[in-house]
């Protein structure tokens, strides 16, 4: 029998989706005008802000098992945000409101101002396609 070992957590998908939201953010800020690329991004980082959100429940189920209430209390009130804001950005991005999409995005950076990434990180261009899958999830 063979033992199946899960390499990836929802702490280690949070950390990941943490470092490709700053970047995505960065590009956005450098832009002059909405493009393409820009939709693209508002997508990737509304549906990342949504599955970090959806990953809270995941990692505090050990906690919960132990009785550890109160800290998985906290850790849920700490990651309640990114619900919240990905919301704020589907409302926003909806109305191609690319003003307060900024603003969001600033919220957003303040919130991850522990994270550092290169400027030459290996990670690509994690926003491209993103609006495809957006488009199909909204139409359900």
């Amino acid at each position: 029998m063979v033992r199946i070992i899960q390499s990836s957590t929802p702490g280690n998908e949070r950390g990941k989706l943490s470092k490709a939201i700053v970047i995505t953010i960065r590009e956005f800020m450098r832009q002059k005008a909405p493009d393409q690329s820009t939709k693209d991004m508002v997508a990737f980082v509304t549906l990342a802000l949504k599955e970090i959100s959806r990953g809270i429940d995941q990692s505090v189920a050990a906690w919960e098992k132990r009785g550890y209430w109160v800290k998985a209390d906290k850790y849920r009130l700490e990651w309640q945000w990114t619900g919240e804001m990905s919301k704020k950005l589907q409302h926003a991005f909806s109305k191609e409101d690319w003003e307060t999409i900024a603003s969001n995005f600033l919220e957003i950076m303040e919130k991850f101002s522990n994270i550092k990434v290169s400027d030459k990180h290996r990670m690509g261009k994690p926003w491209e396609n993103a609006y495809k899958n957006y488009a199909e999830l909204v139409k359900q």
